[in-house]
C-alpha cells in the first residue's frame, strides 16, 4: 500500500497514513456534511478492511442519534460484516463518555476494530480523552490526517464550545424585498407550509427557541415544535423570551409544561449564557428584527437559515433593523453551507437558504504552510 505523510497536530512527529486512508478520510468529510449542525459536531466515520477496501461509511444525524463510529458499525452489523482486524477512519476522537448514547470507544472495541485514525481532538471535556482509552484497550491510535478540513468543518461549533455558549443558528423567513411583516403588520403566512414544516423540523431537534419579548406581546406564538397535522412533536423545546419588560401571565409561550423562561437582559452574549447555564448548546434565534439584528451584529450566529418567499411587498417591517455597518469593506461575508440537505433547497414555493460565517483566514487570504513546512517549523 502506499503511504502519505502528514504531520500529527500537537505531538510534533510526523505519521504515517496510507492512500487508502487518506481517501477514507475524504470520504469521511463528505459523509459528515449529511448530518445538521448543532449541539453536536458533524462527524463522518469510514471503515477500511484490512485490504484497503472501504467497508461502511456512517455519519452523525444530531443530538440524540447514534454517533457515526456507531452508525458505521450498526451498518455493518445490518449486513453480517465482521469489523475484526480493521481500521476505522474518522474525523473527530471517538467519545468517551455515555450521554443520550454510549461512549464510541465502547463501541469500536468490542467490535474488533484493531486501528484508529482520527483528524483532531475532541475538545469538549466530558467526551474528551477516546483515544487514551482506545490505546489502553490495544487499539493502535493515529491523529492529524485531515485535520485543517477537520477545523473548518466544525469552526463555528469549535468555537462555540471554546467560548462555553450555545451553538446559535439564526432563521429569517422574509420577502424577496427582506421584509418579515407588511406595513399593517401581518406575516402570517409569508413561508410555504413546507418552510414552516422544515422548521418545525428544527425547533423538535434543538435545546431553545429564542425570542424577544416585543415579538411576544405583538405576535403572542406557542413557539413549539409541531408536526405537519398540527400536533405536538415529542421533543420540545425551551421556549425563551430575551427583554425588560414582562411577559403577560396568558401568553401563549407559557403552555403548561413548564419550558418557557424569560431572560431579564437586551445583551445577546449574557442571554446565551444564561441559557448555556441551564443546560442548553443549541438555541435558534427568531422573532423580529431587533433581535435578529442583535445577535448578528454581535457575531454571536453560527448558522443562518433563511427562507425566501417569492413575495414583493415594497414596504413594512424589514428584516434586519441595522448591524452598524457603515461601508462596503466593513460588510459581513457569509458561505453557503452544504452540509443537512444543501446550502440551496425549493421547499414548495420558497427558497431555504443555508450560510454560515466566511471564514476569516480565507477573508485575509492568509497563505498555509505546506506539510514540510509545518515540519521544520516555520514559513
Amino acid at each position: 500500500m502506499t503511504g502519505a505523510v502528514e504531520l500529527q497536530p500537537g505531538a510534533g512527529v510526523v505519521t504515517a497514513f496510507t492512500a487508502e486512508e487518506t481517501g477514507a478520510m475524504e470520504h469521511a468529510l463528505q459523509a459528515a456534511l449529511e448530518g445538521p449542525r448543532g449541539a453536536n459536531p458533524l462527524v463522518g466515520a469510514v471503515v477500511v478492511g484490512p485490504d484497503g477496501r472501504e467497508l461502511v461509511t456512517g455519519y452523525h444525524r444530531g443530538a440524540g442519534t447514534a454517533h457515526a463510529e456507531a452508525d458505521a458499525i450498526a451498518r455493518a452489523a445490518a449486513v453480517g460484516l465482521d469489523l475484526s482486524g480493521c481500521t476505522m477512519v474518522v474525523t473527530l476522537e471517538p467519545c468517551n463518555h455515555v450521554g443520550r448514547t454510549g461512549p464510541c470507544t465502547e463501541a469500536i472495541i468490542a467490535a474488533g476494530i484493531t486501528d484508529v485514525v482520527y483528524a483532531v481532538d475532541d475538545p469538549h471535556d466530558p467526551a474528551a480523552g477516546g483515544a487514551a482509552t482506545l490505546r489502553a484497550a490495544g487499539v493502535r491510535v493515529r491523529s492529524g490526517l485531515g485535520a485543517d478540513e477537520a477545523l473548518d468543518l466544525n469552526r463555528q461549533w469549535f468555537e462555540a464550545v471554546a467560548a462555553k455558549r450555545p451553538f446559535v443558528t439564526l432563521h429569517i423567513a422574509q420577502t424577496l424585498d427582506a421584509r418579515i411583516a407588511a406595513e399593517d403588520g401581518t406575516s402570517q403566512w409569508i413561508s410555504s407550509p413546507e418552510s414552516l414544516a422544515d422548521n418545525h423540523g428544527i425547533r423538535s431537534r434543538i435545546d431553545a427557541i429564542l425570542v424577544g419579548t416585543q415579538t411576544v406581546l405583538v405576535d403572542n406564538p406557542r413557539l413549539t415544535a409541531r408536526d405537519t397535522e398540527g400536533n405536538p412533536a415529542a421533543k420540545q423545546p425551551v421556549r425563551a423570551v430575551m427583554g425588560l419588560r414582562g411577559i403577560p401571565e396568558d401568553a401563549a409561550i407559557h403552555g403548561d409544561d413548564g419550558l418557557a423562561v424569560h431572560l431579564p437582559t437586551r445583551d445577546p452574549r449574557e442571554a446565551l449564557s444564561m441559557l448555556y447555564d441551564a443546560g442548553t448548546r443549541h438555541v435558534m434565534v427568531e422573532g423580529g428584527s431587533s433581535i435578529l439584528s442583535s445577535f448578528l451584529a454581535a457575531g454571536l450566529v453560527d448558522e443562518l437559515i433563511v427562507y425566501l418567499a417569492p413575495t414583493l411587498l415594497g414596504s413594512g417591517t424589514p428584516s434586519l433593523n441595522g448591524l452598524g455597518i457603515t461601508s462596503l469593506p466593513d460588510a459581513q461575508q457569509w458561505e453557503w453551507d452544504p452540509s443537512d440537505g444543501g446550502a440551496v433547497r425549493m421547499l414548495g414555493r420558497d427558497l431555504r437558504l443555508h450560510l454560515r460565517p466566511q471564514h476569516k483566514v480565507a477573508l485575509d487570504h492568509q497563505p498555509t504552510r505546506t506539510t514540510a513546512e509545518q515540519a521544520q517549523g516555520g514559513y
